[in-house]
């Protein structure tokens, strides 16, 4: 899937790709969270592996992992657990995750993202609403430690200018809040390369400002898009 075929220009993800762990301990029973920043559903499935294979002698591994800009692809395992006690329960965690504070948006956009609960049994039945409670406290508490970021899909133009205009116009369009990504050199004129929020009004927005710094001379042929963050 390209950036052009996802419905989402904009999602939440963790900030970096480094995993994060927790322990919550219930009844004897010991619950160690993990979560980490996945790119696609089998780097997902990798690191599931690699936690089993690090807790061999676990009871349960249980797993759900949401990836994509539209969170199109969503799994989870119950891993030996009472069916829908435990991989259901950490999907719902993750899609119900608040990423803003903002009482107007709904702020549940959190993807590309794994988490897997492992369970060290301590002798005491917790029953399937305990199960349910302690493997979406699991998810919660290690998604509390982590830093959330958006990533954003970027519309990239190109803005061509003389060779002898290109630095200032760069430096002009950065001080009017443009992002310029780079600028090349080729044999007869330097192209700016530059990107906005992937939307009609964002680019309707650089367009007027850059008429008004050019009076009109210079013009953004769009093409790509990129996601950043």
């Amino acid at each position: 899937m390209t950036t052009e075929d996802t419905r989402a220009n904009h999602y939440t993800v963790l900030e970096t790709f480094e995993p994060i762990e927790s322990l919550l301990e219930i009844k004897r029973s010991e619950f160690i969270g993990h979560a980490v920043r996945v790119e696609s559903e089998d780097e997902a499935r990798a690191y599931i592996e690699s936690l089993r294979k690090k807790y061999h002698d676990a009871r349960h591994v249980c797993s759900a992992f949401v990836v994509g800009a539209d969170r199109d692809v969503q799994r989870s395992s119950d891993d030996g657990e009472p069916a829908g006690t435990a991989g259901i329960p950490m999907l719902q965690a993750i899609l119900s995750r608040r990423t803003t504070e903002d009482e107007n948006s709904p702020g549940t956009d959190l993807s590309d993202i794994c988490v897997v609960v492992v369970r060290y049994f301590g002798g005491i039945k917790l029953g399937a609403g305990g199960l349910v409670r302690a493997y979406t406290d699991a998810v919660v508490q290690v998604l509390d430690q982590a830093t959330l970021v958006p990533r954003h899909r970027l519309r990239m133009g190109r803005i061509a200018t003389d060779f002898a205009e290109a630095g200032k116009l760069e430096n002009e369009l950065r001080a009017h809040g443009i992002h310029v990504d780079t600028t090349e050199y080729g044999a007869a004129q330097a192209n700016i390369v530059i990107g906005t929020f992937d939307s009609p009004a964002s680019q309707a927005e650089v367009e007027d400002k850059l008429a008004a710094l050019t009076a009109g001379m210079a013009t953004v042929e769009w093409g790509e898009t990129r996601w950043v963050g």
